[in-house]
């Protein structure tokens, strides 16, 4: 049986959750689980401090079940893969695309099912705690994880396939799959963890734009995406948008205002084109 889909929670304690997600992203050396679980605390209402101090300490066991020191990239490869794929089972399969909670760190962990970036993110998270040479890979349409410290001695793993050892023709075949494009031999350098987390938030905003109803689910996500140090300029419109949506008239095209002044630097008309937007959005205030 399915579990409900998650609701954000209520307004005090959303503010809070931003409010720390904000402080983590623009630390010195932001924590990428804890990102996730914050990102988490923003869509499930049900998940507390308690349970975010839960799932960490369940990446710490996880971590405790892989053997010291396992040896080369290879090595530590296979070692991850037995300890999450084999004995815990983690693992993704195409009906996970259709689910908000395979985004969502603390329900992956509780579920072992998810999406490719948030099973890599359990790897990466137990990997390192373990000691493991362990970087995610954001290859185009499907993330992996990497482990060594040089190109030439560098493993690539697909946690969504149970965490199977890739060859290099492998990789070019996920992408070639995933993109329709040829496939390219070479691979994108180490994943930032702010990337990860973005690319985590676009794919909520993906799953919400096929669910208009779920417009809760978009704006937390746009919400948090704007916290983060450097993202694109347009989800600050986008934002805007959703709120004349969702009937916050004022709100949306106060948001619209500001955007137009940004863009009027670069492109007056575009500018023009979205004041006329935020007039249309007071004007259904009568």
């Amino acid at each position: 049986m399915c579990s409900p889909c998650p609701c954000p929670p209520p307004p005090g304690r959303a503010a809070e959750v931003r409010r720390r997600f904000a402080e983590e992203a623009r630390s010195e050396r932001p924590d990428l689980a804890a990102l996730c679980l914050l990102m988490g605390a923003a869509a499930d209402g049900s998940l507390e401090d308690a349970g975010i101090d839960a799932a960490q300490a369940e990446l710490d066991r996880l971590a405790g079940q892989v053997p010291y020191r396992p040896g080369g990239a290879r090595d530590w490869a296979v070692a991850l893969r037995e300890v999450l794929g084999d004995r815990a089972g983690f693992h993704g399969t195409a009906a996970d695309y259709r689910r908000l909670e395979s985004s969502l760190l603390h329900r992956v962990l509780a579920r072992r099912r998810g999406l490719p970036i948030l099973l890599s993110v359990v790897w990466m998270e137990v990997a390192r705690r373990a000691g493991g040479p362990v970087y995610g890979v954001a290859l185009p349409g499907h993330f992996v994880v990497g482990f060594g410290s040089g190109a030439a001695e560098r493993v690539l793993v697909d946690p969504f396939d149970g965490g199977r050892v890739l060859t290099g023709a492998d990789a070019e075949l996920l992408v070639a799959g995933a993109t329709g494009a040829p496939p390219d031999a070479s691979l994108p350098a180490p994943a930032d963890p702010l990337d990860v987390v973005l690319r985590m938030l676009n794919n909520v905003r993906a799953w919400a734009a096929a669910r208009p109803e779920r417009s809760d689910v978009a704006l937390w996500a746009l919400e948090l995406s704007l916290l983060l140090p450097s993202h694109p300029a347009a989800l600050r419109y986008e934002r805007a948008r959703l709120l004349v949506q969702r009937g916050d008239f004022v709100a949306g095209a106060v948001e619209l205002e500001a955007y137009a002044e940004v863009v009027s630097a670069v492109d007056e008309a575009a500018a023009e084109r979205v004041r006329r937007e935020a007039f249309a959005a007071r004007a259904l205030l009568n």
